[in-house]
């Protein structure tokens, strides 16, 4: 059985290559949200049957993405956004940091591992920017970063996949520059966790988020904060709450049927990529599929695209240090206008900036942006083919 038929989406023909603004979803998932809303809609914590089931439902999402991550259960928490995540935690950093503290954010974030960390200027903190190697494609260093922090710094704030140029920066390097001054890091597992299976213990991170809807889930995010650290944020909670508990980052209902959604996504990739092994097995089993799948076409793709006249890639030109995402502009064509044409042939892609504001004023590309085509697991030579006929045939 291919893959696709686990994708009723994909069964219409059209080439999804916005995979990097939000993933197309298994049965699986849809079938989970639709059996919770069918069964009882429900909130947690009765005695009551569709109580029990909704309790049931948190509580196995909090195990099986701690799996995920590679942490306890009690790491993790549950939010509607990556964004609404991240603000959560700008709003307890402002009651730590003041005037004279430091963060660091590298030049490859995604706003919502930038934008609330900004807002902290407000408190005296002062913003570093951890700078990019553009003549080398946008790499980042580590020992540019050594030369930002300094005693005063107290949060790092690095992508482990850049959601514009698709780089991979060694974030373990960050995180253990960042503890040698005493600060904490943050990763954004956003754009990595589609691609590569997260270890937050081998990165050594002290927090890290991600979407379940770029990981063939439903709009969910999840948030991980090393136990640690947990009590010392403080948080807009309600007063009943412990300070230790990681329902402070959780304010209001979970989206119980959502989180039903997410179990059935972690079921699809377990059973149809794992080979039906349980837990972290399962899922680094469905990784290395994946990983498999995808990096041909990485290759091919970076080939392909580079020998199209007046195409102009940005990031890493070669496979390593890198995902399946690709920022280019055809010469004299408006982004958008492109994704218009290419849209009309059945393929979708982005055009803009996607949220990657430092990137893309950084190339010069500021306000208009970039084309980006991004692949999944999914995706088939038939969709990069129709690109590449569809960018070829621009004018």
């Amino acid at each position: 059985m291919s893959i696709q038929v686990h994708f009723p989406a994909l069964a219409s023909g059209f080439s999804f290559l916005d995979n990097a603004a939000g993933a197309q979803v298994p049965r699986q998932c849809i079938e989970g949200i639709s059996r919770f809303l069918s069964t009882s809609s429900c909130n947690v914590g009765m005695p009551y049957p569709g109580s029990q089931a909704a309790t049931l439902v948190r509580e196995q999402t909090r195990q099986q993405t701690a799996a995920f991550f590679n942490c306890k259960p009690g790491e993790v928490a549950i939010g509607p956004s990556a964004t609404a995540l991240t603000f959560i935690l700008s709003r307890a950093f402002s009651r730590l940091f003041g005037e004279g503290d430091e963060v660091v954010i590298s030049e490859l974030e995604h706003e919502a591992n930038a934008s609330p960390w900004r807002n902290l200027q407000e408190k005296g903190v002062q913003v570093r920017v951890w700078k990019a190697r553009w003549d080398e494609g946008g790499r980042l260093e580590p020992a540019d970063l050594r030369a930002v922090i300094s005693p005063r710094t107290r949060l790092v704030a690095v992508t482990s996949a850049a959601n514009s140029l698709g780089t991979t920066p060694d974030v373990a390097a960050a995180a253990e520059i960042a503890h040698s001054v005493g600060a904490w890091c943050i990763t954004d597992l956003v754009h990595f966790s589609p691609h590569h299976l997260p270890d937050v213990q081998a990165s050594g991170v002290d927090m890290a988020f991600f979407s379940a809807y770029k990981v063939f889930g439903p709009h969910l995010a999840f948030l991980y904060v090393r136990e640690e650290l947990m009590a010392r944020l403080p948080t807009d909670k309600l007063w009943f709450i412990p300070e230790d508990s990681l329902l402070k980052f959780e304010p209001g209902t979970n989206n119980h049927e959502g989180l039903a959604g997410w179990l059935g996504t972690l079921a699809y990739l377990r059973d149809e990529l794992g080979g039906g092994q349980p837990g972290r097995e399962g899922l680094q089993a469905a990784y290395r599929r994946i990983e498999a799948l995808e990096q041909p076409l990485v290759e091919q793709a970076l080939e392909r695209l580079q020998q199209i006249p007046g195409l102009k890639l940005y990031g890493m030109p070669s496979p390593k240090g890198r995902v399946g995402t690709f920022c280019f502009n055809l010469e004299g064509q408006p982004p958008f206008r492109v994704a218009e044409q290419l849209a009309q042939v059945g393929v979708g892609v982005a055009a803009g900036h996607y949220y990657a504001t430092m990137p893309m004023q950084a190339l010069g590309l500021w306000p208009d942006g970039a084309i980006r085509a991004s692949i999944a697991h999914y995706t088939t030579q038939t969709d990069l083919d129709k690109l590449i006929a569809g960018l070829q045939g621009s004018d």
